[in-house]
C-alpha cells in the first residue's frame, strides 16, 4: 500500500489554524519506531540479505589483503618463492568466494554460512601454515648456528610469535565486526581462532625446542593476552548486538504486528508495511501520534470512526483489520496491504489517464463512497494519494479508497463543533469542496462528490482544477472561481464525461449529483455510449 504523502507534497493533507490554535507539536514528540535489520523477529530473508552484504565486504577485504601481500613480495623479491604459495591459494579462494557472492550467491542462509566458515577457516589455516614455515626457518637457522648462537635465537622466535598473534587478533576483530552472529556461534568461531595459534606455538616451542622451554613459556602469556583480548571483544560485541537485536525486535512490534519498513508519513502519523506475528499476513499499519489522541474527545471520536469503518465491506474500500494502542501511548490501526501505485504516482509516471480507464476507476470509487455514505460516514479527504490501483483476486487495476479510518460521521459534522478543533479545517486544499474550505459544520455526501470530481479532473488533465497556486489562493478558487473546461485541455473527452465532471465541481451542493449512485449512473452512461459506438473517435 502506498503511504500517505509527506508534508512537502502539494496534495498532502493540510491544516489551517486560527491565530489561537496551539502550535505544532515539537519534533521530540514525534513517534519514533526503530526499524533495525536482522532482529530475531526478522524472517530468514532479512538475515540472508544482511549476511550476504557483510560476507561480500569480508571476502573482499581478505582478497585485497592477499593480493597486496603478493604484490609486495613480488616487488621486494622480484620473484615469488614457495612460501608465497599459501598466500596465493588464499587469494584464489577468497577471490573466488567474492565473485560467487556477487554473481551467484547461495539462496539460503546455510549456504552463506558455509562460505563464511570456509573463508574464516581458510584464513586461519594460512596464518597457521605461515607460522609453521617461519618457525621451521628459525629452527633451521638454530641448527646451522649451533649451540654458540643459542642466546639470541629467542628474539626472532618471539617476534614471529607475537606478530602472528597480532594477525590473529585482527582476523578475530574483523570477523566479529562484520559477520552477524549469535553469541554462542561467535564464541565458538572466535575461540577456535584464538586457541589455534597458542596451541601451535606451544607445540613447536616445547616439542621442537628452537629455544629453551623456559623462554617459550615466557611468551605464551603475552600471546594469550592478545588473543584473549580479541576473543573477549568478539564475545562482548556479539552479546551487545544480541541485546540490541532484542530491543530492536521490541521496537519493531506494535501489539501482534512486526514492522518491516516505513512507507511514508502524513499529517496524522506514519504508515509501515507490517506483518502479523502469527498469521504472517502482510498488512499496512498506521500509527497515530500521541498528541492527536491526547484529548479524550478525539480519542472517543477516533475509536467510534474505526469501529464504524470496520463495517465497510465494499471491495473498493480498504479493509480495516485491527486497532490498538502501543506501549508509548500512540494509537494505531491496521489495514490491508496494497502493493501497487497511488493515483498520484500513476499520473506522475504516465501522465493524464485515458477516459475509459478513468471512468472505470471513478465508478469503483462511487461504489465505495455509496456504501460509506449509506452508513453515515464522510471521507473528507479524497485525493490521488488516497486511492491505490492494485491487483486483487486476479483482477488487474482495482481502485481502492484509503484512509476511511480518519473519516467523520455525517451526524458528527452537524452541530458537533467539539469533534473538530475550533479554528481549524482539515483536508487537502487542491481537492477540498467549497463548503469544506469555508469551514462549514454541515457537510453531506455531496462534499465528497465535489472532491471526487476534482480527482476526476486530475486524472483527465494531469493536474488539479486549481493548480500552481498558494494554499490560500487555492482555497479561495474553490470558493469563487470556475475550474478550467476539460474540453480546452484535451480534445478526446466525450461530452457526457466532461459534463459529469463539471457537475461534480459545481459550487453549490444542490447543483451537484445528489448521491454517489447518481454519479455512477452518469458515468455508466458514458460507458454505454462507448460500447454502442455513438461516440466517434472514442479512446480505447
Amino acid at each position: 500500500m502506498a503511504a500517505e504523502n509527506a508534508a512537502s507534497d502539494p496534495h498532502a493533507t493540510t491544516e489551517f489554524h486560527s491565530r489561537t490554535a496551539p502550535a505544532a507539536a515539537s519534533q521530540s514528540e514525534r513517534i519514533r519506531v526503530a526499524l533495525v535489520e536482522d532482529s530475531r523477529e526478522a524472517p530468514a530473508r532479512d538475515l540472508h540479505s544482511l549476511l550476504l552484504r557483510r560476507l561480500r565486504i569480508y571476502c573482499g577485504i581478505l582478497t585485497a589483503v592477499s593480493a597486496t601481500v603478493i604484490v609486495i613480495n613480488l616487488v621486494r623479491q622480484g620473484v615469488l618463492h614457495g612460501d608465497d604459495a599459501l598466500i596465493a591459494m588464499a587469494l584464489v579462494a577468497t577471490g573466488g568466494s567474492t565473485i560467487l557472492l556477487w554473481t551467484r550467491p547461495p539462496a539460503t542462509v546455510r549456504g552463506l554460512r558455509g562460505i563464511e566458515l570456509l573463508s574464516v577457516g581458510g584464513l586461519a589455516a594460512v596464518l597457521l601454515a605461515n607460522e609453521t614455515v617461519l618457525y621451521e626457518q628459525i629452527i633451521s637457522a638454530a641448527a646451522a648456528d649451533g649451540a654458540t648462537a643459542r642466546e639470541w635465537r629467542w628474539m626472532p622466535f618471539a617476534f614471529f610469535a607475537l606478530a602472528n598473534s597480532l594477525f590473529f587478533f585482527g582476523a578475530i576483530a574483523t570477523y566479529a565486526a562484520l559477520i552477524p552472529n549469535t553469541l554462542g556461534r561467535a564464541a565458538a568461531v572466535s575461540g577456535a581462532m584464538a586457541v589455534a595459534p597458542i596451541a601451535l606455538f606451544a607445540a613447536l616451542g616445547l616439542w621442537l625446542r628452537p629455544v629453551d622451554p623456559e623462554t617459550c613459556l615466557l611468551f605464551l602469556p603475552t600471546m594469550a593476552i592478545w588473543l584473549g583480548l580479541g576473543f573477549s571483544l568478539a564475545v562482548f560485541s556479539a552479546s551487545r548486538i544480541d541485546v540490541m537485536r532484542r530491543e530492536a525486535a521490541a521496537a519493531r512490534k506494535l501489539g501482534q504486528y512486526v514492522l518491516r519498513e516505513k512507507l511514508g508519513a502524513g499529517g496524522m502519523g506514519e504508515v509501515f508495511r507490517a506483518e502479523h506475528a502469527l498469521l504472517r499476513r502482510p498488512c499496512a499499519l498506521k500509527t497515530i501520534r500521541p498528541e492527536r489522541a491526547g484529548d479524550p474527545r478525539h480519542l472517543e471520536r477516533f475509536e467510534r470512526e474505526v469501529q464504524a469503518t470496520a463495517a465497510l465491506t465494499h471491495p473498493n474500500t480498504v479493509q480495516i483489520f485491527d486497532y490498538g494502542r502501543a506501549v508509548d501511548g500512540s494509537f494505531y490501526y491496521v489495514m490491508e496491504y496494497l502493493p501497487g501505485r497511488s493515483l498520484d504516482q500513476l499520473v506522475a509516471d504516465e501522465g493524464p489517464v485515458a477516459p475509459r480507464r478513468a471512468v472505470r476507476w471513478l465508478r469503483q470509487l462511487c461504489g465505495a463512497l455509496g456504501e460509506a455514505h449509506a452508513l453515515g460516514l464522510l471521507h473528507r479527504d479524497i485525493k490521488p494519494g488516497n486511492v491505490m490501483i492494485a491487483s486483487r483476486g486476479g483482477v488487474a487495476e482495482v481502485a481502492k479508497l484509503l484512509d476511511f479510518g480518519l473519516a467523520a460521521p455525517v451526524e458528527g459534522m452537524k452541530g458537533d463543533g467539539k469533534l473538530t478543533q475550533e479554528g481549524a479545517l482539515n483536508g487537502t486544499p487542491a481537492f477540498m469542496s467549497p463548503e469544506q474550505a469555508n469551514g462549514s459544520e454541515s457537510l453531506d455526501p455531496r462534499s465528497d462528490l465535489y472532491s471526487l470530481g476534482a480527482l476526476a479532473f486530475f486524472l483527465l488533465a494531469g493536474k488539479p482544477p486549481f493548480d500552481g497556486r498558494s494554499t490560500f489562493a487555492t482555497v479561495a478558487a474553490h470558493l469563487y472561481e470556475l475550474p478550467p473546461a476539460l474540453g480546452d485541455l484535451r480534445d478526446d473527452l466525450p461530452p457526457a464525461l466532461e459534463s459529469a465532471v463539471s457537475r461534480c465541481l459545481a459550487k453549490r451542493p444542490e447543483d451537484r449529483f445528489p448521491d454517489a449512485a447518481s454519479l455512477d449512473a452518469a458515468l455508466a452512461a458514458c460507458q454505454v455510449e462507448w460500447e454502442s459506438g455513438r461516440e466517434e473517435g472514442s479512446p480505447p
